[in-house]
């Protein structure tokens, strides 16, 4: 067991320099030792080794542990019981015996010189962990943050003491990094890339946008005014739905702030350069309809139709003058609006919508048409064409009455009329007694010509 005075020194200076836990960095320098004495004495690179470092007391030690056997079959690995308690009297079978093989002389100075990559390496692993534990609990926050230095189309920050890396996804498209230069960033979470452990910012998630929504509004921060979705399109446009909690608050009054101060110093944080991006201020509301139309805003919708519920599918009807305005440029605004409401929105104007009505509206069949054009010819067309109506309707009884003769027809109505009265009967009812009305007109008529 060697004392290693200066060693033990360095150790401490180090983890006091970094601030890095001083356990952190034994432990980071036992690795490295036992690299550096397999590399100076290649006969032991194949043992078991422990490096144990008592940093209180200066002192380093390497071990070579080995198991307690009778027989023994693999000598670096094993020792017999004889040996063993001549070593150390209170050896067992299967215990395993530690042997001190540390070095004379300076060891800590040539250990750490062969290991020193090692050691270096394993040193800058703690130094990020500890720094990246600082920002644990602070997932979701804004900070600010330095500009260091481009990477390909990535950008590298100062975060702090932590270097945080925004990949190109989470820049805003229109904006331009000078090195040096200090923004907001949203610190999006840490991620184990091929480098290790790294902090991720943003500034075109929709958290980014949210977090600064709570730094300039209070009433978000006391959840009297609640943020329900948001739908961002980053550098260009985002529509914000937000819903009160309190009765007599204004949700969109209080994030727009008097004289849009809020909403002007939001904006102005997403400003680099001469480009903004505009925000629309949402009204939820529980019913899906209204909040469909709120989200169109700034046009206004005259009609939301749920075409397909499963599939979350409607129509929403805006006047004709209207419809550039609710599309938006690009598609942008109907685009945003979908992405709002979780919804597939489609536009269409209120003369179209006229025309999709009457398109909608069942023709009258063929057959109907043509045997009320020669009822007075036919006098059992009408009767036909009843029991055609009623076959379609799947009124059986009264369509196989019907196609006998009208005595028969009248006594299909009266039994109907013994059964319950409903509206479905009554209808039946009404279809046979006119088509048999009409028949007797025609035969009349046709009796009167004859005469």
């Amino acid at each position: 067991m060697a004392v290693q005075t200066d060693f033990i020194a360095a150790v401490n200076q180090i983890a006091a320099e970094r601030n890095i836990d001083i356990d952190e960095v034994v432990t980071a320098i036992a690795d490295a030792i036992k690299t550096g004495f397999r590399q100076n004495f290649p006969e032991e690179s194949n043992v078991n080794l422990e490096v144990r470092i008592l940093a209180g007391q200066g002192q380093i030690s390497v071990l070579q542990i080995k198991k307690i056997v009778e027989k023994v079959t693999d000598k670096e690995g094993e020792i017999n019981l004889k040996d063993a308690q001549k070593l150390s009297s209170n050896s067992k079978l299967g215990d395993e015996l530690e042997i001190d093989i540390t070095p004379e002389g300076d060891f800590g100075r040539v250990a750490a010189q062969s290991a020193k990559q090692v050691i270096l390496q394993k040193i800058r692993e703690a130094e990020r962990e500890t720094q990246l534990r600082e920002y644990n609990d602070r997932i979701g926050e804004v900070e600010f943050a330095v500009v260091q230095r481009m990477d390909g189309d990535s950008v590298i920050w100062e975060v702090g003491r932590a270097i945080a890396l925004m990949p190109a996804e989470d820049r805003i498209p229109s904006e331009f990094y000078r090195s040096g230069s200090r923004h907001k960033v949203l610190l999006k979470e840490i991620k184990v890339l091929p480098k290790g452990k790294t902090l991720l910012v943003s500034r075109s998630d929709p958290g980014f946008l949210k977090a600064l929504f709570f730094l300039e509004v209070p009433e978000l921060a006391s959840e009297s005014v609640e943020i329900k979705a948001i739908a961002r399109e980053a550098g260009s446009r985002t529509k914000v739905a937000v819903v009160s909690n309190v009765d007599g608050i204004d949700p969109i009054g209080s994030c727009v702030g008097q004289r849009g101060i809020r909403i002007n110093a939001i904006m102005n944080e997403l400003r680099i350069g001469e480009r903004e991006e505009k925000i629309d201020i949402i009204a939820w509301d529980d019913d899906l309809r209204r909040f469909i139309a709120n989200a169109l805003s700034p046009a206004e919708v005259l009609e939301v139709r749920l075409t397909n519920e499963e599939y979350k599918e409607a129509v929403l009807v805006v006047e004709d003058e209207q419809l550039s305005l609710a599309i938006g440029k690009d598609g942008q605004n109907v685009r945003l609006a979908a992405k709002l409401t979780g919804w597939k929105l489609d536009i269409v104007g209120k003369s179209e919508a006229a025309d999709m009505d009457k398109r909608a509206k069942p023709a009258k069949p063929a057959k109907i048409a043509k045997a009320k054009k020669a009822k007075a010819e036919d006098p059992e067309a009408v009767v036909e064409v009843a029991v055609e109506e009623v076959a379609k309707s799947k009124k059986k009884t009264v369509t196989k009455a019907a196609t006998k003769t009208p005595a028969k027809i009248k006594e299909v109505a009266v039994k109907a009329e013994k059964k319950p009265a409903k509206a479905e009967v009554a209808k039946e009812k009404k279809v046979v007694e006119k088509a048999t009305k009409e028949k007797k007109v025609v035969e009349k008529a046709k009796k009167a010509k004859t005469e």
